[in-house]
Order: C-alpha cells, then structure tokens, then sequence
C-alpha cells in the first residue's frame, strides 16, 4: 500500500515471515533506506495497538517503521488457550530473528510495556543489533531493581474484579471489542478517547481469528531462562517515555529507568496513562523520537 502525509511518500506493506521457528505477520511503513525502528507491543497485543497515523509519523520523519504481531496475536503463529508453547525468553530470541527476516544488522528498539521489557532484554543479550532504546511505560526487566512502586490501587481492584467475570463468547466481536474497550479504560485514567481505542480494537479483533489465544496465552507463559543482568548493563543510548498517570507503572518506574540505565534520557508525559503514546502528544512524542533516533557518533565502534 502506498501513502501520502504531508508530501512524503510512504509504502506500506503487511506480510507473513518465518522467524525463530513461528511465522510472524510484519508490517512495515517508509522507505527502508531510512533509519529502521522496531515496535514491540505490549502483553497480549497486536501490532494494530501502534496506530497507522502514529508509524506514518515516524516514517514521515524518514524512519523506516516496522511493527509485528507478537506470538498469540492478530496473524502470527498461535497456540491453544492456557498452553503457550514458548516462553518470554523465546519471545526475546523473536527480536533478532525478526531483524534478520527483515534483512537489518541492527535497528532501534521501541517497546512499550512488556515489550519495554523484552527490548532492555535485547539490549544485554545482543547489543550489537540495537542502535538505540526507546522505553514507553515499562519497569526494569531484571530482578533486584529498588524503587519501583506498586501498580495503583483502583487498577488492582479492577484486576481482582476482572478475574471473576466471564470472557464473551469469542464469536461475539461486538462483545469482545467492548468488552477490551473497557479494559482499556481502567488503564488510561484522564482523557481516555472511547472512539479512537474502538476503532483500534476493532481492528484487532477483525484481524484475529481467535482472540482467546491473545488473551490468555502471555499471561501464563514462563520467564524461560534467566537474565542476569542490571540496567547498567544497557549501553545503547536510550530514551524513556512515560506517563504521569500510568497506573500499572507508576511514575518511579521510569524514574528508576532513567536513573539506572547510563546517561538515559527521561520525557514524561503529564495525564497519560498506560498506553501508546496518544495523538496529543504526538507533536512533542514524535520530534523527540526522530531526534533520539538520528544518527550519532557511537562510541562502541
């Protein structure tokens, strides 16, 4: 597919690649000369929870986009619900399999939430594939890290409430859509856009063919092996993004970040919650982004 924004021409393509022993579905926004950025979604989403106005953005800005469904969602490789067949350290093994599928030495890493976690991963295991972090609503992906808070007590009860309801019935999209919808909500507790995460949903769940997978399936999926490692064991220079209302992540989570990851840069985001980064602050997101990811000398080499 091909897109204009703003007079750039940007090229849009979704495809299904072999990576790390699954088939991954890809899909990849602005020429791929450009500096190339990888999202990683957060636990139990698609690639669809990276808005296509927020990949045509950065492609806009001449980054070379790509986003993917992890394992268990949208188009990718799944399993039976409640029997994942792979761990977390599989799903970290995905990252530079995936850049190789893609033809990349290295790129630089966005992930949010989980996906924040599996970058930092990716940055201790394999620092020659990552250019740069950049680390959206996410907490230390190692052990022993003081001075992370608890995730906010209204989230929690919503968690506990949760765990006693009953999932629709999965033929049911208009249910699942609303009942994720609300999901959603208990996660962003100022300005949550009802109409714009509907429609990220949707697409969601149409691009799904089972959503039970999705929803079950990294929630009960083992660590696999260990990492030993601390965030000063991350050298890629690295850029936090977070929330002044993330409820999951309460703000120390990204303070800890930028204090223990050497020379990170920490932008917080005042009344966001624990989401991608919403359109409101695209006009500061975006150019801190493109500057982070503009080419520099690197000492490592």
């Amino acid at each position: 597919m091909t897109r204009t924004v703003e007079g750039a021409l940007l090229v849009s393509m979704e495809q299904m690649l072999a990576v790390n022993g699954v088939d991954l579905c890809v899909e990849t926004f602005g020429a791929p000369e450009g500096p190339p950025i990888l999202l990683i979604g957060g636990m139990s989403a698609s690639m669809d929870y990276w808005e296509d106005d927020f990949c045509e953005a950065l492609a806009a800005g001449g980054r070379f986009v790509i986003r993917y469904d992890h394992r268990d969602t949208g188009r990718s490789t799944s399993w039976p619900p409640g029997e994942p067949g792979y761990t977390g350290r599989d799903m970290v093994a995905d990252i530079p399999a995936l850049l190789d599928a893609v033809g990349l030495d290295r790129a630089h890493l966005f992930g949010i939430s989980m996906g924040g976690a599996l970058a930092q991963c990716v940055a201790v295991l394999h620092p020659e594939r990552v250019e740069t972090l950049i680390l959206d609503e996410t907490s230390p992906a190692f052990e022993g890290v003081p001075g992370v808070p608890p995730i906010g007590e209204e989230l929690a009860d919503f968690f506990e409430k949760a765990s006693q309801s009953t999932m629709p019935d999965p033929d049911d999209h208009e249910a699942l859509v609303t009942m994720l919808v609300e999901d959603q909500r208990a996660f962003v507790p100022e300005r949550f856009d009802e109409g714009r995460m509907r429609a990220v949903v949707t697409q969601a769940v149409r691009r799904t063919p089972d959503m039970r997978p999705s929803l079950a399936n990294h929630h009960v999926m083992g660590d696999g092996e260990p990492i030993t490692a601390t965030l000063a064991d991350i050298t890629a220079p690295t850029l936090v993004i977070h929330g002044t209302r993330d409820p999951l992540f309460p703000t120390g989570h990204g303070e800890v970040l930028a204090e223990g990851i050497p020379d990170a840069t920490l932008l917080m985001l005042d009344g966001v919650g624990h989401e991608p980064p919403p359109i409101y602050t695209w006009e500061t997101v975006v150019p801190a982004i493109l500057d982070h990811t503009t080419a520099r000398p690197d000492p490592r080499r």
